[in-house]
C-alpha cells in the first residue's frame, strides 16, 4: 500500500502530543479525585514509562517496552487511585479509577496506528491483569469487589478493545485525499514519466531487439553454445524472434501448443532442458537445449533458448547462471514491448484518425468540386470551346488528386494483418496501386514460419508503401518488382522498377527518402537506394545479418498481381 510508509511518520507527532494532554488530563483528574500529592507518584512512573515514545519512538524493542510499561502503571495506580479517593470522600464505591484510566487508550492508540494489532491485543491482556493486582491488594475494601471499579476497568477494557481492532478507518481519515485522475490527465502523467524514465535508460533506447542482443551477449559469457535466441508473444498467437545469434540461421518452433520445452517453459514459467533441438530446421546428432522463460511479475513476456551441439551441456549450475542473468532482463524487455504496444496504438489511431478526416473532409469537398465542374461544363453556350477545354483539363486535374487521395486513404488504413502476414500486406498494397498505375508488379516472396514483431512489421509495410509509391508516381516504370524475404530476426523487403531512375533534384522525392530512412533506423536496420541495370531503381531495406540457414521455407513468385 503506498500509504504505509507514511503512517509511522505521520504517529510519531499525534502520539507524542496525545501523551502530553493525557498526562496533564490525568494528574488534574487525580489531584481532584485524591486530594493526596503522594498519589502523583504513579504520574512520575507514567513519565517515565513515556520515555521511549519521546526518545526512540522507532527502535523496535525500546518503544513496545515502553507502550508495556505505561499499560502496566496504568492499570496498577488504578486501584492505588480509587482507594484513595475513597478515603477522601470525593467518590466512593472504586469510581475513583476514572481518574486515571484514560490514559490507557495513548499506548493502545499508538501501537493500533502502527499497525501492530497483535500488540495491541497484548497490551489488552497486560492492562486486566494489572487492574486486577491493583484492585486486589491495594486497600481496604479492596477495590476489586467494588462495583464502581469493575465498571470503570470494564468500560476502559471495552473502549481499549475499540481502539486496536477498529483503526482501520482511523488511518483512512488520516491519510491525505489523493484525487482520482481522469483517464487522460492519468495516461499524460504515465506517459511523462516513461519519456523521463527512457531518457535515463543505458543508450536511451527502448528497442526490444536491442535489449535481447544485449541479453544474449550477455548469456555467451556465462554459456557458451553454438545457437541462441530471444522470442517473445505475438498478436496472433505465435511466438516471434527478437534477436538469435548462431553461425546459421535457425527456424525454431514458435508455435505453444506443440510437444516441445517451449511449450512447457512458457506454461510452467519455469526453465527446461531437453536432449534434442528447439529448431525445425536442425539436421539431427547430439543436441542439447535450456529454454529460460522471461517472466515480469506473474506475466511470461518471452523466452531465451540456448543450444549446444554436445550431450548434457546445461547442468543445473549453468542453469543458476543463465536465471541470474535473465531475471533483471526481464523487466527490461517488458518495459521496452509495453513501450512498442503504447507507440504502435497511437500511430495506428493518428493514421485512422487522418483517414477519417480526409476522407470527411478534403475528399467529399473535391468531390463537390468535381461535380461544379461538370455541370459548368454542361451549361456553357455554343462556341465556348477553349472554356470547355479549361474545364475538361480541370475536371482531369480534379480527378486525378481525388484518385490520389483515395490511394492515400488506403495506405493509411494498411495494416499487416496478424494472421496474413507481412509479405501479404505488401502484395496487396502493391497490387492495388499497380493497377491504378497500368503498372505490371511482380512478387518474390520468400517467407518463414516465424513472424517479426508487430512494431517491426508495420515499419517494414510502410517503407514498402513509400518506395512502391514513389515507383507508381515519379519512376514512369512499365514494372515493379516486389521481393519480400522474412526469416526472423532477419527481413529484406526490395521494390525496384524500369522506369527513369530516382532524381536527386526533387524535394518531395528527398523528403520520401528521409522518412524511409527514418523508419529503417527506429527498427535498426539498414535502407539502400541503387540504380537498377539497365534502367531504374532499387530500394531495399534490410533487417539483421544475412540469412543462412538450410530450413524449408514458402517461395512464391506472381507476376502482375497474382
Amino acid at each position: 500500500m503506498p500509504a504505509s510508509p507514511t503512517v509511522p511518520a505521520r504517529v510519531q507527532p499525534l502520539a507524542m502530543a496525545a501523551r502530553i494532554v493525557m498526562i496533564a488530563l490525568v494528574t488534574t483528574l487525580t489531584l481532584i479525585t485524591t486530594k493526596e500529592f503522594a498519589q502523583l507518584g504513579w504520574i512520575a512512573l507514567l513519565l517515565v514509562a513515556a520515555l521511549p515514545a519521546f526518545v526512540a519512538p522507532d527502535h523496535r524493542i525500546w518503544a513496545p517496552f515502553g507502550r508495556f510499561a505505561e499499560v502496566a502503571v496504568t492499570g496498577l495506580a488504578a486501584g492505588s487511585v480509587a482507594v484513595a479517593a475513597a478515603r477522601t470522600g470525593t467518590l466512593d464505591s472504586g469510581f475513583g479509577a476514572e481518574a486515571v484510566l484514560p490514559y490507557l487508550a495513548v499506548p493502545l492508540l499508538t501501537a493500533a496506528l502502527r499497525r501492530r494489532p497483535t500488540e495491541g491485543a497484548a497490551l489488552l491482556g497486560v492492562a486486566a491483569a494489572t487492574m486486577v493486582v491493583g484492585g486486589a491488594f491495594v486497600g481496604d475494601p479492596r477495590p476489586i469487589t467494588q462495583f464502581g471499579f469493575l465498571v470503570a476497568c470494564g468500560q476502559w477494557l471495552v473502549l481499549g478493545t475499540i481502539i486496536t481492532f477498529a483503526t482501520d478507518t482511523m488511518r483512512q481519515l488520516m491519510q491525505p485525499a489523493e484525487p482520482t485522475p481522469q483517464p487522460y490527465a492519468e495516461a499524460t502523467r504515465l506517459l511523462t514519466q516513461l519519456r523521463s524514465v527512457a531518457r535515463s535508460l543505458p543508450g536511451a533506447t527502448l528497442d526490444p531487439g536491442g535489449i535481447s542482443e544485449h541479453l544474449l551477449e550477455e548469456l555467451r559469457a556465462v554459456a557458451p553454445g553454438h545457437r541462441a535466441a530471444v522470442l517473445s508473444a505475438s498478436g496472433g498467437g505465435r511466438l516471434v524472434v527478437l534477436a538469435q545469434t548462431g553461425a546459421d540461421r535457425v527456424d525454431w518452433e514458435t508455435t505453444l501448443d506443440s510437444d516441445s520445452a517451449i511449450a512447457d517453459a512458457w506454461a510452467t514459467q519455469q526453465p527446461q532442458t531437453a536432449s534434442r533441438s528447439q529448431a525445425r530446421s536442425h539436421r539431427g546428432g547430439d543436441a542439447s537445449s535450456l529454454v529460460v522463460p522471461l517472466v515480469a511479475g506473474v506475466r511470461t513476456i518471452g523466452l531465451v533458448i540456448l543450444e549446444a551441439d554436445v550431450a548434457q551441456a546445461y547442468p543445473s549450475a549453468v542453469v543458476n547462471r543463465v536465471l541470474e542473468v535473465t531475471g533483471p532482463a526481464a523487466l527490461r524487455l517488458e518495459a521496452a514491448l509495453l513501450f512498442d504496444d503504447v507507440r504502435s496504438l497511437a500511430t495506428n489511431e493518428e493514421r485512422q484518425r487522418l483517414a477519417r478526416e480526409i476522407h470527411d473532409g478534403v475528399a467529399q469537398e473535391l468531390v463537390m468540386v468535381g461535380y461544379g465542374i461538370d455541370n459548368a461544363a454542361a451549361t456553357l453556350p455554343e462556341g465556348a470551346d477553349e472554356t470547355a477545354e479549361e474545364l475538361r483539363v480541370l475536371r482531369g486535374e480534379v480527378t486525378r488528386v481525388i484518385t490520389e487521395l483515395r490511394l492515400s486513404l488506403f495506405e493509411l488504413r494498411s495494416e499487416v494483418d496478424r494472421n496474413g502476414g507481412l509479405a501479404a500486406a505488401i502484395a496487396e498494397y502493391a497490387r492495388t496501386l499497380g493497377t491504378s498505375a497500368g503498372l505490371r508488379v511482380h512478387f518474390t516472396f520468400d517467407e518463414s514460419t516465424a513472424r517479426l514483431p508487430a512494431a517491426t512489421e508495420a515499419e517494414l509495410l510502410r517503407i514498402a508503401q513509400e518506395a512502391i509509391t514513389n515507383a507508381r508516381k515519379h519512376a514512369g516504370a512499365s514494372n515493379l518488382w516486389v521481393t519480400c524475404t522474412v526469416d526472423p530476426p532477419y527481413a529484406e523487403i526490395e521494390v525496384s522498377d524500369d522506369g527513369k531512375g530516382f532524381a536527386d533534384d526533387r524535394p518531395d522525392g528527398r523528403y520520401g527518402l528521409t522518412i524511409m530512412a527514418e523508419r529503417a533506423e527506429r527498427i535498426r536496420g539498414r535502407l539502400k537506394i541503387t540504380p537498377r541495370h539497365p534502367s531504374g531503381t532499387t530500394v531495399a531495406v534490410v533487417l539483421g545479418s544475412s540469412a543462412r540457414r538450410d530450413s524449408v521455407r514458402d517461395s512464391v513468385s506472381a507476376p502482375e498481381g497474382e
